[in-house]
C-alpha cells in the first residue's frame, strides 16, 4: 500500500459502518485470500463473496491467526466476534473504493493498458523496459479484472516511480468501475479482435467501451493502421492527447522494420525526423506490434533510448505465464522466469502452495531489480516468504544474499547463473516442488532447460484459468446445494489426471470420477484426497479400492454379490455407487431387477451405498428430449424405491454436461461434469461462453523445397503437381493426432495462416504444405486450440472431440500455466 489508513478512514472511503474498540489501528496490508495472513494485526481481510467459497466463513480462523480487521456485508453478524468490522453494502464495491483512494495518493506516472490481444505481454515487456531506469510496479500475472485491478494498486509503495496497470472486461459497463481506479496518465491501446466479442453489440461498441479507460488520460498510445480503432479514438479524443504510431508516414512515428538473419532492426521516425533505431531478437508481427507499443511508451516517459535498447537485449520471446511443468525424476517446476516482482512473486507462492505435496518445497530466486530501496524490498520479501514453509531457498545475485540473515529457511547463494547451473546437480532433486522466479538479465530459462524433463517437442498446453472459468460456468447454471461430481477418466481427457484433479480440489469439486481402478491409485498416490468414483472396477482391483478408499459402481446383480461377499469376508465396509439402466442400454439395473437389488442390500450391509445413478443416451440431442425426460422420470421412480429402503438418503445423479444445460430441472443432488469442463459444449447452447481449456503445439523440424510432380509421404499419397514448399512436424498418430486427418483433411497452423496435411500421418512425424507461408524452421505451429476449435476437425474425420482429447499420447509434454 502507499500509505497506510486508520479504520475510521476506510469505513469512510466504504461508505461503511465502524464497530471497533482500535480506532488509531494503522491498516497497511489489504487482502481477500484467507491463506495470504502475514502481518496479521496490521492487515484488513475484505470478505468477498465467490464462486466457490464466501469470505465471511473464514473470518473465526483468521481471527485465532491475529488477524483483528475486517470488511463484511451488511448481511453478515459479527456477534460473538472479538475484531473490528466495517460493514459496508458490497464489500468488492468497497475493495475498489478503497483502490481508488489510494490511486489519489500515487502522484508518478500511472500507464493503463487495455485492448484485446497482447495486454499482458505489453504490461510485463514494458515493465522489464522501465526497470533500467525506474522503480516499477505492476499488475501482477493478469490481474486486470474487477478484483484483479484493486489488488494490483494495493501494490503500489511510496518508493515506485512507475505504475503499469492492466485492464481487461468482457461485455459492456465495466470499464467504468475500472477506469474509475487505475486513471491512468499514459493510455496504451494494443489492438482490437474477437475476444469476448459475445458481451458487446459489436466492434464498435466493444472499442468504446475500452476507451473509457482512457477519457482523461494526458496522452493515448495506439496504432492508427487498425481502421476501427484509428476511427473511433481519433473521433473521441483531441489531436493534442495522442500519439499514433504507422507503418505508414504521417503518424507520430513512424516505423520501418528491417528483418536481418539473426534480429530485426525497428526504426522509429519522428515527424520532426528525429530518428530512433532498435535491435531485438523478435520476429513475428505481434510479437514486434507489441514491442513497438512498448518503445514508444518509454520514450515517452523519458527513459534514454541507449537504456531501452539495454532491455531489449534481455528481451526475449519467452513464455509469458505462470506454467506447471514435469522435471527429472519426479519433480515439479513452476516456471516464473518471464516476471519478477514482489507482486508476482506472491501470486508464484500462492501457486506453489496449491500444489500436490511433494518432499521438499524448493524456491530459486534471483536479486530484485529497479524495484527500490534495497532494504525495504528484502525486508518485504522477507515476510512474504515467512508465510511459506520452503524447505530451500537457493539465491542468485549480489543483494538475494541478505534474505541468509533473516532465516527464513535453509539458503544456498550463488553469485551467478552459471555458477549455480555448475553445482545443480548437487542438490540431488528428486520428488521436489521447485519455484523458480527471477529477474530476465538472470536467464533462469536454462535453469528450468536443465530440471525439466525430457519427453516431447509437442507440447499440450494447458490453461488452468480457463478450466477455472468452464467450471464455475457450470456451478453458475446450477442451484447452491447441488454437488459436482467431475470426469477425471481417460488422463482427465487427455489433459493429464493429476494436476487437473489437483486444481478441481482447489476450485471446491465435490467427487471425482475415474474409468479404472489403476487411475484411482494413482490420483491417491500423488495427493489426491477427494472421494473418486470407479466406474469400470474389476473383482482383482477390489483390495486396490479398499486401500486406497476408492468407490467401485455396481452395475449388475451379479457383480452386487461378488462385492458384497468380498467385503463380509473381509470384515471391512465399502461405499459403493448404483448404476440404474433407464435406457443407455450400458451398464446398469434395470426395473426388472429392484426386488432382487433389495434383498442383496440387505444381504450386505458392510456395503453403504453413497450414491444412485442413471446417464443419459441422448442429453445433447435436442430432438431426443421426450426420451431423455423419461428416462430421467424411471430414473426419479427407481431411485426413491431403492432409497426408501436404505437406512440413509444416497446422492442422486443424472446429468451430464449436455444434460445441466438441456435439463436444469433435473439436478437432483448431484451432477457429473466432463467434456463441458474441457472447454466442448456440446449442445450448442453456450459454446461462446466456454473457454478451449488447451492447446497442441509443435514445432517445425525442417523445410523442403519439392520440384514439380514430387510426391510426399508413405504410399506416394501426396502430390505436388507444380511443386512447392513442405514442413515436417514431429508429431503423428502415436501422439494422438490422428491419421485420418491425412492428405488434406486435417490442417495446422503457422503465422496464423493454414496449412493443409499433405500425404499420410506417419507414427511420429506429418508434413505440411507451407508453400504459401514465410515459415523458418522452429516456428511455433498450433494442432488445435482456440483458433482451431477441436469440434470442426472432428466433424472433418467423423467422430468426435472426446476422441480427439483422450488419443493424445501420454509421450506429449504436458505444461500447466495461468495467464
Amino acid at each position: 500500500m502507499i500509505r497506510p489508513l486508520k479504520l475510521p478512514e476506510i469505513a469512510k472511503i466504504c461508505e461503511g459502518s465502524l464497530t471497533s474498540n482500535q480506532q488509531d489501528l494503522e491498516i497497511n496490508r489489504i487482502f481477500i485470500d484467507s491463506r495470504q495472513v502475514f502481518q496479521p494485526s496490521k492487515s484488513l481481510f475484505v470478505a468477498l463473496q465467490g464462486a466457490k467459497a464466501n469470505g465471511v466463513n473464514f473470518i473465526p480462523e483468521l481471527i485465532e491467526k491475529g488477524v483483528k480487521s475486517f470488511v463484511i456485508p451488511d448481511s453478515f453478524d459479527p456477534q460473538g466476534l472479538d475484531a473490528n468490522f466495517i460493514q459496508v453494502a458490497n464489500p468488492h464495491k468497497a475493495l475498489q473504493a478503497i483502490s481508488a483512494s489510494l490511486r489519489d495518493h500515487f502522484e508518478k506516472p500511472v500507464v493503463g493498458i487495455t485492448g484485446s490481444n497482447g495486454k499482458t505481454i505489453v504490461k510485463e515487456w514494458l515493465g522489464q523496459l522501465l526497470q533500467q531506469g525506474f522503480s516499477v510496479v505492476k499488475s501482477p500475472k493478469s490481474y486486470n479484472s474487477q478484483v484483479g485491478v484493486p489488488l494490483s494498486i494495493l501494490e503500489i509503495q511510496a518508493y515506485h516511480q512507475v505504475a503499469i496497470l492492466e485492464a481487461g472486461i468482457s461485455k459492456v459497463g465495466e470499464m467504468q468501475a475500472l477506469g474509475k481506479m487505475i486513471r491512468p496518465d499514459l493510455g496504451i491501446f494494443t489492438n482490437i479482435g474477437t475476444a469476448h466479442d459475445s458481451g458487446f453489440p459489436d466492434r464498435r461498441s466493444k472499442i468504446q467501451e475500452k476507451l473509457q479507460l482512457f477519457k482523461d488520460s494526458k496522452l493515448l498510445i495506439y496504432c492508427s493502421d487498425q481502421e476501427i480503432v484509428r476511427e473511433e479514438i481519433e473521433r473521441n479524443f483531441p489531436e493534442d492527447r495522442l500519439i499514433a504510431w504507422s507503418d505508414k508516414e504521417g503518424a507520430d512515428f513512424t516505423r520501418i522494420v528491417k528483418k536481418e538473419v539473426t534480429e530485426t532492426r525497428l526504426i522509429f521516425i519522428k515527424k520532426d525526423l528525429s530518428t530512433h533505431t532498435f535491435r531485438t531478437q523478435l520476429r513475428d508481427t505481434a510479437s514486434l506490434e507489441n514491442i513497438t507499443h512498448c518503445i514508444i511508451a518509454a520514450l515517452t516517459l523519458g527513459l534514454p533510448a541507449p537504456k531501452i535498447q539495454e532491455g531489449l537485449n534481455h528481451l526475449k520471446p519467452v513464455d509469458m505465464r505462470l506454467t506447471l511443468k514435469a522435471g527429472i525424476r519426479d519433480c515439479l517446476l513452476i516456471d516464473d522466469t518471464y516476471n519478477h516482482d514482489l507482486g508476482g512473486l506472491r501470486v508464484a507462492l500462492d501457486f506453489m502452495k496449491q500444489q500436490r505435496p511433494k518432499r521438499r518445497k524448493i524456491l530459486i530466486l534471483s536479486d530484485f531489480l529497479q524495484q527500490g530501496e534495497a532494504a525495504q524490498i528484502y525486508q518485504e520479501a522477507t515476510e512474504i516468504l515467512k508465510n511459506h514453509q520452503l524447505d530451500l531457498i537457493i539465491g542468485v545475485g549480489k543483494e538475494i544474499q541478505t534474505l541468509e540473515n533473516h532465516q527464513i529457511s535453509s539458503f544456498s547463494w550463488f553469485p551467478t547463473t552459471q555458477s549455480l547451473l555448475v553445482e545443480l546437480k548437487s542438490f540431488n532433486f528428486e520428488n521436489d516442488l521447485l519455484l523458480i522466479t527471477g529477474a530476465r538479465i538472470f536467464e533462469f530459462e536454462k535453469i528450468v532447460n536443465q530440471l525439466q524433463q525430457r519427453i516431447h517437442g509437442t507440447t499440450l498446453e494447458i490453461n488452468l484459468n480457463s478450466l477455472t472459468h468452464n467450471f464455475n460456468f457450470y456451478k453458475k447454471l446450477l442451484k447452491p446445494q447441488t454437488k459436482v461430481m467431475v470426469m477425471v477418466k481417460a488422463f482427465a481427457y487427455g489433459g493429464g489426471a493429476p494436476e487437473i484433479a489437483n486444481h478441481l480440489q482447489i476450485l471446491g469439486a465435490d467427487y471425482l470420477a475415474v474409468a479404472f481402478t489403476d487411475e484411482g491409485v494413482a490420483l491417491r498416490q500423488q495427493g489426491i484426497h477427494l472421494p473418486i468414483m470407479v466406474l469400470n472396477p474389476a473383482e482383482e482391483s477390489l483390495s486396490l479400492c479398499q486401500e486406497y478408499q476408492l468407490e467401485p459402481v455396481v452395475f449388475s446383480l451379479e457383480f452386487f454379490q461378488l462385492v458384497g461377499d468380498w467385503s463380509k469376508h473381509g470384515g471391512q465396509a465399502m461405499k459403493i455407487h448404483l448404476d440404474l439402466d433407464t435406457g443407455m442400454h450400458r451398464l446398469g439395473f434395470e426395473k426388472a431387477h429392484m426386488e432382487d437389488l433389495k434383498e442383496l442390500i440387505q444381504e450386505y450391509p458392510q456395503l453403504s451405498i453413497a450414491s444412485i445413478y442413471t446417464h443419459l443416451a441422448a442429453a445433447d440431442e435436442s430432438h431426443e428430449k421426450e426420451y431423455s425426460i423419461s428416462q430421467l422420470k424411471d430414473f426419479e421412480e427407481m431411485s426413491a424405491e431403492i432409497s426408501a429402503f436404505l437406512p440413509e438418503k444416497p446422492l442422486l445423479h443424472a446429468l451430464n454436461s449436455a444434460g445441466i444445460v438441456a435439463f436444469p430441472d433435473y439436478q437432483f443432488d448431484m451432477v457429473r461434469l466432463g467434456i463441458g469442463l474441457y472447454g466442448v459444449e456440446v449442445t450448442g447452447n453456450y459454446s461462446s461462453e466456454l473457454q478451449s481449456i488447451s492447446q497442441l503445439k509443435t514445432t517445425i523440424s525442417q523445410i523442403k523445397d519439392l520440384p514439380a510432380g514430387a510426391s510426399v509421404g508413405y504410399s506416394r499419397k501426396g502430390r505436388l503437381p507444380v511443386g512447392g514448399k513442405i514442413a515436417t512436424l514431429p508429431i503423428g498418430y502415436a501422439d494422438g493426432y490422428d491419421r485420418r486427418f491425412s492428405n488434406g483433411k486435417g490442417y495446422v497452423l503457422i503465422r496464423g495462416k493454414k496449412a493443409p496435411v499433405i500425404g499420410n500421418v506417419c507414427m511420429d512425424m506429418v508434413m505440411i504444405d507451407v508453400t504459401a507461408i514465410d515459415a523458418e524452421v522452429g516456428d511455433e505451429v498450433l494442432i488445435y486450440g482456440a483458433e482451431i476449435p477441436l469440434a470442426p476437425l472432428a466433424e472433418a474425420i467423423g467422430t468426435i472431440p472426446y476422441e480427439l482429447l483422450t488419443h493424445i499420447s501420454t509421450r506429449v509434454k504436458r505444461v500447466y500455466f495461468l495467464d
